[in-house]
């Protein structure tokens, strides 16, 4: 991990650019904010809204649903 990325560094301009980007393809590719956040030592609201900041469209939580 580079020293850009380290837990708790601020992350801006080109570098967090770049993050989102590359961010935005995995999770494209099916991988789970949660994996994202874990595999790059952020947070699960940083990895949220830098998502968030590339307009990508957020999938459903999931999980069982009630029938009316």
């Amino acid at each position: 991990m580079s020293d850009e990325l380290r837990k708790g560094a601020r992350v801006s301009g080109e570098s967090r650019a770049e993050l989102a980007a590359e961010l935005r393809r995995r999770y494209d590719e099916g991988e789970s904010i949660r994996s994202l956040a874990a595999a790059t030592g952020r947070s699960y609201g940083f990895v949220h809204r830098l998502l968030g900041e590339t307009g990508v469209e957020l999938r459903g939580r999931g999980g069982a649903t009630r029938k009316a």
